[in-house]
């Protein structure tokens, strides 16, 4: 479906600026118009990671006058295998910093902005106002859902990505488009899954590749939406799988999730007793040590393991019987993952069963590497 131009065009074009964006001004579905359209575009980027790097730079290079950064994140080592907006020089920095720096030398035309927040339903409109278009290249549903419900109140579209290891979910959200034809993200997902129910990239990995090619493909639908080009991907999921190098629409209609509905909440993690690193390693050593189930994924033991620890990928615990997995009732069983959701995840499906003597590792593996092990990666 195409949709009318989102902004207004801008001032007329300069010497410099006809020769800066020829290619843009050869192109029939762009051209002059629309470029001063782009130069006159206000875009928020959420996240200045995997997708927002590759988007954040070919916006910039396209002429949009005025991008917002929003991040709260520093530069982390893990991130720089696919977040090339960073550099090896960045890692310690503020993602708002190293990305504002990068973008505003990539194009005097674009004012580039950093805000260092994080969003939540109390601050994101207020954020995200004065802007005529959001991508939103977060990974966390809390923020997603927060995003998605500014921009309904705001009334502006929502470019909208989600990774997987190797595949990916593309589309545009847009609950007042013209037509009466909008849809939002509580369309595609009502609920959000309970915390630690989908892992993070930094649980179960991520193609860098991939994100860079969906990045691109964001910041495509925005330049689309801002000048008018084309059918955008509202009504549309996109689903990409780059294993197969293969790429499928999946419809998307609207409902009434909207209508005076209140923000979904998540469902609650199960509540579960904890224990500390420290304590951990105090309790292996006496004389009845307690039985530690390892829930992560076997990629990620390579990273270190607690000696002595069995492995058990949550999804085999949740969906197989515990009594044939031969996790003993008789001792105390101590849950392990990379920072603590799955294990929680681990013990509400054990708690389900009748186990009772259970606890959760404070922090996971990550707390056991800087506490006990610290000669252990980070991942």
């Amino acid at each position: 479906m195409s949709l009318p131009a989102l902004v207004e065009p801008g001032p007329e074009l300069t010497p410099e600026q006809v020769t800066r964006y020829a290619r843009h001004l050869l192109l029939p579905t762009v051209g002059r118009e629309g470029q001063r359209r782009l130069l006159g575009a206000r875009v928020a980027v959420v996240g200045a990671g995997g997708l927002g790097s590759p988007a954040l730079m070919y916006l910039a290079a396209a002429g949009v006058g005025r991008l917002t950064i929003i991040d709260d994140d520093a530069v982390d080592a893990t991130n720089l295998q696919r977040q090339v907006i960073h550099d090896a020089m960045s890692v310690g920095l503020s993602k708002v910093e190293s990305a504002v720096d990068r973008v505003g030398g990539l194009n005097a035309d674009c004012d580039v902005r950093g805000r260092e927040v994080h969003l939540d339903p109390d601050n994101a409109v207020d954020v995200l106002r004065d802007h005529d278009i959001v991508l939103d290249g977060s990974d966390n549903f809390e923020t997603r859902y927060a995003v998605d419900a500014a921009c309904h109140e705001l009334g502006v579209p929502l470019v909208w990505a989600a990774v997987y290891r190797t595949a990916a979910h593309l589309t545009t959200f847009w609950t007042a488009a013209p037509g009466g034809q909008g849809v939002g993200l509580r369309d595609l997902f009502p609920r959000p899954p309970a915390p630690g129910s989908v892992p993070a990239c930094g649980d179960s990995g991520v193609m860098g590749a991939l994100v860079g090619q969906v990045g691109s493909m964001m910041a495509g639908e925005a330049i689309k939406l801002i000048t008018g080009a084309g059918c955008p991907l509202l009504g549309r999921v996109l689903y990409i799988d780059s294993l197969t190098t293969t790429q499928r629409e999946i419809p998307l209609a609207a409902s009434d999730r909207y209508l005076g509905a209140q923000p979904p909440a998540s469902a609650d993690l199960p509540t579960c007793a904890t224990v500390s690193a420290d304590q951990l390693a105090a309790d292996l050593q006496g004389g009845s040590p307690p039985f530690v189930l390892d829930v992560r994924e076997a990629a990620e033991r390579d990273f270190g393991v607690i000696p002595g620890s069995v492995h058990l990928p949550l999804a085999v615990l949740t969906d197989g019987d515990p009594d044939e997995l031969r996790i003993p009732r008789d001792r105390p069983t101590v849950l392990v993952c990379k920072t603590g959701p799955r294990a929680y995840l681990a013990a509400g499906a054990l708690q389900a069963q009748g186990y009772q003597r259970l606890s959760v590792l404070d922090g996971g593996m990550t707390a056991w590497a800087e506490q006990i092990d610290p000669s252990l990666p980070r991942y």
